[in-house]
């Protein structure tokens, strides 16, 4: 759990700018204003070779984390993100990685791990982003259990409503360069992984929360901590929402039927 990769990039304003198109939100000045919270996931890429990569399409070696064993499933469990600093377009920026730590677990389909990554990001010599993602593996077995549908609850004032489609799910991996079958491989994940469609991203779940907090003005130096609480598939859709002040912000996403999937909490650290 020691060892550090480090990667070094210029910013580029391509991939903030396509991000922007993806979801028709606003694109601040990049080079002044910097990233919004969460853009940072859209540079310093792993690029795996494809040799590395397993069944699913997620890597297997030369990779940090590593998954614990073969065969095991990745889930993104949640995170916490805390800006110090704006992260500028046009400028250098090196990002440091390491795993902080491991626990094994039972669960009632059997065995997890639990993975705790670290990210710093610097840029200008001092750290502008500390993040850590929580990720758990479980074993390769059995179907999700099926959610009842029920009624339709329209999006309402304070909430925005994302069409997700198999061609937002494909442009989001191909953004974050994440080939993991699950997300726009539906023969895979039907027949595969039992899902009962595509898994929409717990990333962009996040994002969509943090986009939504960034309507209401929430900006400068953030902590934000965030939990996927339950699967969503592209099927049921998404829709977000953010409520408080700017200093302190709730944010959820539920699917279109008011089952919550995420939630995450955001407060001004400035």
């Amino acid at each position: 759990m020691t060892e550090v990769v480090e990667r070094t990039e210029v910013l580029s304003p391509e991939p903030a700018r396509a991000l922007g198109a993806l979801l028709d939100v606003p694109v601040p000045d990049l080079a002044r204003e910097g990233l919004p919270l969460l853009w940072h996931w859209f540079y310093l890429l792993e690029r795996p070779a494809q040799a590395d990569l397993g069944p699913d399409g997620h890597p297997v070696r030369n990779c940090v984390p590593a998954p614990p064993g073969p065969g095991r499933r990745r889930m993104w469990a949640g995170g916490r993100v805390r800006t110090r600093g704006v992260l500028r377009c046009g400028e250098a920026a090196t990002r440091r990685t390491r795993v902080v730590s491991v626990a094994d677990k039972q669960g009632r389909s059997g065995p997890l791990t639990f993975v705790t990554v670290e990210h710093l990001i610097s840029q200008s010599g001092r750290v502008v982003v500390e993040e850590r993602q929580d990720i758990v593996y479980r074993p390769a077995a059995g179907s999700l259990p099926a959610v009842s549908a029920g009624e339709v609850v329209p999006a309402g004032p304070g909430e925005w409503a994302i069409e997700v489609t198999p061609t937002l799910l494909f442009r989001f991996s191909a953004l974050t360069y994440n080939a993991h079958r699950i997300h726009y491989d539906r023969d895979y994940a039907r027949d595969v992984e039992g899902y009962p469609g595509l898994l929409t991203h717990g990333p962009l779940q996040a994002l969509a929360m943090a986009e939504a907090a960034r309507a209401l003005g929430v900006g400068g130096e953030v902590d934000f901590t965030y939990r996927l609480v339950s699967p969503l598939f592209d099927h049921q859709g998404l829709i977000t929402s953010a409520s408080g002040e700017p200093d302190g912000v709730t944010t959820a996403v539920r699917d279109l039927y008011g089952r919550q999937t995420a939630t995450g909490q955001l407060r001004s650290v400035a």
